[in-house]
């Protein structure tokens, strides 16, 4: 198993909850957004890379 700490680990904790933040903020069905959250916290590095390329898009607020 890949250990990861330090810095990277940091950095990928940063992203996991970019992730997770902006698909909840998306415009997605309730059930998407649990898939996506579940597999951005079971498989932190390939959900977070699934979910760059894959993922919902967060809905753009106009202020």
């Amino acid at each position: 198993m890949v250990e990861i700490a330090g810095i990277g680990g940091f950095i990928l904790l940063i992203l996991n909850i970019w992730a997770i933040v902006s698909v909840i903020g998306s415009s997605a069905s309730t059930g998407t957004k649990v898939l996506w959250v579940l597999l951005i916290l079971v498989l932190p590095l390939i959900g977070v890379i699934a979910w760059l390329i894959l993922g919902p898009r967060a809905s753009k607020r106009v202020v």
